[in-house]
């Protein structure tokens, strides 16, 4: 028999630690440490990493974009994280992907804490689900999740949300740091002894974090992000971490009155072009190069001024305002408001040049050159710094019909496209100093 030790751990959040202390590592608290049993050291029976090519199978979720981004479908046991806002639609696309698994032969359990099962059949009612082929539990009891799972042996288990489950035995209220992550734990553990694979939904903060401790994210297998604009109904699926395949995969869907809806982002974020104020960025989502139109207003005004942006790290809409100012494009005194067509959310790096080319367009009352698009990173020196996946970038401009594209120096040359290569930003923005209204299709950059 193996070495039998004390095990102590925090009664708030569930921190495990080699020796006492009066203060918990985790999250803090005075005096919760206390001896939460006994753990034996004793391993079970050694196996070796023999490869078996069924370790590697994975299953089609019916839903090719989930499938891109979890790196060609799940992975059978697999414990994957669905995180987002409130209202964002997490329940919908749940429920989409289980109805479809189970459409396809394989079996799936839905656990709803948030809903009760008459809530649930409405629901699958309006997508235009067939309810009699989903499963259906209560989620409020972890043990009766559990043992429903056990019975029913399905091949996916859907839990919403992880935040709405309780294990009785914690003593604690649904959503509390220890319940999360104790919840998690319990099925994490359950997943991988009985083969069943499970996906819960998290909440996330007006912060971006996640409700409940940051631990929940590395128990499990995948975190998918599911976010966008409520108002336009553009919703981007992505995996921030990946056990099985890429992280930063990206899927783009619509919400209507009928459900998620898949579409091709350049349907809605194809450039437009001949105004002042807009410029086309070629951002990356995932692997993927997409042509998306910024557009920028400036208006002179008194007082302090102002520097707004709607779809932009506004941080860096700042500082590119401010490296624009030093340049002498002289905004010191006029309010600059920033956007992204389409409802997108750019925090592409590589995006600064199109914002700095959108921001000079609406100062000067000039449009940018027709058929153009920007692509770099703007240090505080104004430099233009080499962006990653110039390839997909450029193909992307491509495919949306562009024919100028200002890069940095360095880059490789590419097909059907005329680069520009620039090391300062105001390199990029000679035709800015044009007269207002000329003509800017034949003027040299």
């Amino acid at each position: 028999m193996g070495k039998v030790r004390t095990v102590l751990s925090c009664r708030e959040c569930g921190q495990q630690l080699a020796r006492w202390a009066g203060r918990c590592p985790g999250c803090g608290a005075w005096g919760t440490i206390e001896e939460g049993g006994l753990r034996s050291s004793s391993s079970g029976p050694l196996e070796t990493l023999a490869h078996d090519d069924a370790d590697e199978r994975r299953v089609s979720t019916g839903l090719p974009g989930i499938d891109r981004v979890l790196g060609g479908g799940l992975v059978p046991s697999t414990v994957a994280l669905l995180a987002g806002e409130p209202g964002i639609g997490k329940s919908t696309l749940l429920l989409q992907m289980a109805a479809s698994l189970s459409a396809a032969g394989l079996p799936c359990l839905f656990a709803s804490g948030e809903e009760s099962r008459r809530q649930v059949s409405a629901r699958a009612h309006r997508l235009g689900i067939d309810g009699s082929i989903l499963s259906f539990v209560s989620g409020r009891e972890l043990p009766a999740v559990v043992e429903a799972a056990r019975s029913a042996r399905p091949f996916l288990l859907a839990v919403d949300s992880i935040q709405a489950l309780r294990d009785p035995s914690a003593g604690q209220v649904p959503g509390g740091p220890w319940q999360v992550r104790g919840c998690a734990d319990a099925l994490v553990g359950f997943a991988k002894a009985e083969g069943i694979s499970v996906l819960v939904t998290g909440h996330v903060t007006k912060d971006g974090d996640l409700a409940g401790p940051r631990a929940l994210e590395h128990a499990v297998d995948v975190v998918l992000a599911f976010d966008g604009d409520p108002r336009s109904g553009l919703r981007m699926l992505s995996a921030g971490k990946n056990r099985f395949g890429a992280e930063g995969e990206v899927a783009w869907f619509e919400m209507t009155g009928a459900g998620l809806r898949e579409i091709d982002p350049g349907e809605l974020l194809l450039p437009g072009g001949g105004e002042p104020g807009a410029a086309t960025a070629l951002p990356l989502a995932g692997r993927r190069g997409l042509a998306v139109e910024v557009q920028a207003l400036v208006a002179r005004g008194e007082g302090t001024a102002r520097r707004q942006a709607s779809g932009l790290d506004l941080r860096r809409f700042q500082l590119v305002g401010a490296v624009l100012d030093s340049a002498g494009l002289g905004l010191g005194r006029s309010d600059v408001f920033g956007a992204v067509a389409g409802g997108a959310r750019l925090d592409d790096p590589a995006c600064d040049l199109a914002v700095a080319a959108a921001v000079a367009s609406a100062a000067a009352g000039v449009p940018a050159p027709s058929a153009s698009a920007f692509v770099g990173e703007i240090g505080l020196t104004g430099v233009v710094r080499p962006a990653p996946g110039m390839a997909a970038r450029l193909s992307a401009a491509r495919a949306a019909g562009l024919r100028t594209v200002f890069v940095p120096e360095g880059t490789e040359p590419a097909n059907a496209l005329r680069l520009v290569p620039v090391r300062h930003v105001m390199q990029a923005l000679t035709w800015a100093a044009a007269r207002p209204g000329a003509r800017t299709d034949d003027r040299p950059p």
